[in-house]
């Protein structure tokens, strides 16, 4: 069974930096995308950032281009969210997710997909 376990929240002050970490477990081969979603209160969820296990190709949403960096350690089964230049829009719960892969011609995941397995979230909150 995947389990995803995200770690790394907490208090930051606009301008600071964080660093998430998903650790995975379950995966029985390296065909599946990872990816951060944040839901903020009272929005609704939005994907931040993907990648893919195998080629590590990465996708952003435009919100965070430039500031976040996405990441992936294989032998250590863990995916970071490097998250730079924080700001109080940036507050959200923050949850990874794991997408298996239905076809070797994906070569990018974006966050329409349908993400197969969830992590329980960390909060991240971002003080002006």
């Amino acid at each position: 069974e995947v389990q995803l376990v995200e770690s790394g929240g907490g208090l930051v002050q606009s301008g600071g930096s964080l660093r998430l970490s998903c650790a995975a477990s379950g995966f029985t081969s390296d065909d599946y995308a990872i990816a951060w979603f944040r839901r903020a209160p009272g929005k609704e969820r939005e994907g931040v950032a993907s990648i893919m296990l195998r080629g590590a190709s990465t996708y952003y949403a435009d919100s965070v281009k430039g500031r976040f960096t996405i990441s992936r350690d294989n032998a250590k089964n863990t995916v970071y969210l490097q998250m730079n230049n924080l700001k109080p829009e940036d507050t959200a719960v923050y949850y990874c997710a794991a997408h298996k892969l239905r076809s070797v011609m994906v070569v990018v995941a974006t966050f329409s997909i349908e993400y197969d397995y969830w992590g329980q979230g960390t909060q991240v909150t971002v003080s002006s």
